[in-house]
């Protein structure tokens, strides 16, 4: 299958919230709240200049989607992406959709002009490991920590 891929629409949130329940029941430290995950995507598609959802479609169905956030990195100098909730529907898996999709967000990351595209995975997950070294990204020093505010 070789997937459409774009941009998320406001249409598309009921689809979208189902994915990242699909997601937040894989990961260690996430549990899926679907009032939370639609309000979120509201705030993302109402405000592209902060971030952009990107889906893969197979026809009308949405079958996988990604965020990529943005901020401005003293480090770098300017604009850099994080990398966030990529999940592709459990029967799509392993046709190259993920991958596809992961190429595409790099390239828009590119083209909005980022210098460093970032993201987290659980370290558990060697099979997205995997695709995410294949597709450029190199373990970090940097350590991952949370203060949960809310």
């Amino acid at each position: 299958m070789t997937p459409e891929l774009g941009t998320a629409r406001a249409a598309d949130i009921p689809e979208l919230v189902e994915l990242l329940g699909i997601l937040f029941t894989q990961e260690a430290e996430l549990s899926p709240d679907p009032e939370k995950q639609r309000r979120a995507l509201e705030t993302i598609l109402r405000d592209a200049s902060r971030a952009r959802i990107y889906v893969a479609r197979d026809g009308e169905a949405i079958v996988a989607m990604a965020a990529l956030h943005f901020t401005t990195s003293t480090a770098e100098g300017g604009r850099v992406a994080w990398f966030e909730d990529c999940i592709v529907r459990p029967e799509y898996r392993r046709q190259g959709i993920g991958k596809a999709l992961l190429e595409y967000v790099i390239a828009q990351a590119r083209a909005e002009g980022a210098r460093r595209v970032m993201l987290l995975t659980d370290g558990d997950n060697a099979r997205a490991q995997a695709l995410y070294r294949k597709s450029g990204f190199r373990d970090s020093a940097m350590l991952a920590m949370r203060l949960k505010l809310r």
